[in-house]
């Protein structure tokens, strides 16, 4: 009891959470006495990271630097908008199919917010949107990043749960389509309601200089699902191959690469890597010493003891996820609860690993656009200066959307295996 009281505590102190976790768990140690779990700390801790699957996750976050320093996010845009300027009110479906294009190649949900809050906020607002319209639009968008393969939360399930990721990457092709095709839709009725007609002067690049300049750049996507795929690389190599394709296409065709960014872009990528890596080891201890008081198989009597049935067990699993994702950050959550529930899942009720995987990274990555930790939200807020308040009232259709593409899923999760 003291250890949830002390990890409540110093989350809502603001510690960040990997502290939270390891703080957690050295107060469990001593209110229980229990302090031979100290000795085997540091190896719990290294062998958490010592996986090569998680390679994946360095080279992922060096390929959206490289990208967006490259100007591929540029052209990225200015493809979307060359291709549906006769759509009416186009430049909130640019963004949409922007943030599309942009999650096949990134895979990181925060990243793509930040990035398109910096690049389609401003243009929506001079094209007479309104700006917190085009922030929450901006904000929904970024679910497609970790659900559109590659995904970096994808990766993070794999290793955890021990599932293969090409797996993984594959069976969100599907929900990831349907997703967009629902926000799409959404946003064509939004687009109508919070939009002012003016009179744009902004020349657009011509239909087949930016369609010739989109078509290098998806090189790179089309790399990555199509070497996995195919069995020709790995998830792990095949952000390698990315990697070399957007030195190519960055560096040397389009020029904008230059050896003078390397130790800016070297240095964010670290920052970064180092966040999500210190963040999955501490996980992985609190995790651990959940196990060693038999956490998982208290909850897995009590589900037992709730119902027999897979598909009730998925919805309550999903508004468990959907309470979590509120006060716990996404991966957190996923390095913590996965071992404990991914095991329920399989031998109790027979869930394919890959279904029960796209359902919970998709229900813990709606947490980015809900209060009060909604990192997501506090990052388009920050770029765009919109308040909490009224982004976040913005946002709800999208969460409404999301949160029925996942029951959907639960209840056909043939959509989830399709292309295995």
């Amino acid at each position: 009891m003291l250890t949830v009281a002390a990890f409540l505590l110093l989350l809502l102190l603001g510690m960040p959470i990997a502290f939270v976790l390891i703080a957690a768990t050295l107060v469990f140690a001593a209110t229980s006495g229990a302090w031979r779990l100290l000795d085997s700390l540091p190896q719990v801790l290294f062998s958490s990271l010592e996986i090569f699957d998680l390679l994946a996750i360095p080279l992922f976050i060096l390929l959206g630097e490289l990208m967006n320093e490259g100007g591929i996010t540029r052209r990225i845009v200015d493809a979307a908008r060359a291709w549906l300027r006769w759509v009416p009110n186009s430049l909130a479906h640019v963004s949409l199919l922007a943030n599309l294009m942009l999650s096949s190649i990134m895979g990181s949900a925060t990243a793509q917010i930040a990035i398109m809050s910096r690049v389609m906020v401003p243009a929506m607002e001079k094209d007479g949107y309104d700006k917190s319209f085009a922030a929450s639009l901006t904000a929904a968008a970024g679910l497609l990043g970790p659900i559109i393969p590659p995904s970096m939360v994808f990766i993070i399930y794999g290793v955890v749960g021990q599932v293969s990721i090409g797996s993984m990457f594959m069976g969100g092709i599907l929900p990831g389509l349907l997703l967009f095709s629902l926000l799409a839709g959404a946003t064509a009725i939004g687009a109508r309601r919070y939009r002012k007609d003016v009179q744009s002067k902004e020349v657009l690049p011509s239909l087949w200089t930016a369609t010739g300049e989109a078509l290098l750049t998806l090189s790179i996507p089309g790399a990555i699902v199509g070497g996995i795929s195919f069995g020709i690389v790995t998830p792990t190599e095949s952000a390698a191959v990315a990697i070399l394709l957007t030195l190519v296409i960055g560096g040397v065709i389009h020029r904008e690469l230059k050896w003078s960014m390397a130790g800016t872009i070297l240095g964010r990528t670290a920052g970064t890597t180092a966040t999500v890596l210190l963040l999955i080891a501490a996980a992985k201890v609190f995790g651990w010493v959940l196990t060693f008081n038999q956490v998982p198989q208290a909850a897995a009597g009590f589900l037992q003891a709730l119902t027999d049935d897979p598909t009730v067990f998925m919805l309550l699993v999903f508004v468990f996820l959907m309470a979590v994702g509120m006060i716990l950050d996404g991966i957190a959550a996923l390095i913590i609860l996965v071992p404990i529930l991914l095991p329920i899942a399989q031998t109790t009720y027979g869930i394919d690993p890959v279904h029960f995987g796209i359902m919970t990274c998709l229900t813990l990555t709606l947490g980015l656009l809900t209060p009060p930790v909604g990192a997501g939200l506090y990052i388009s807020s920050a770029l765009t200066g919109i308040g909490i308040g009224p982004l976040s009232r913005r946002v709800l259709p999208f969460i409404g959307l999301t949160a029925f593409v996942i029951l959907l899923l639960i209840v056909v999760p043939e959509l989830t295996t399709a292309f295995r």
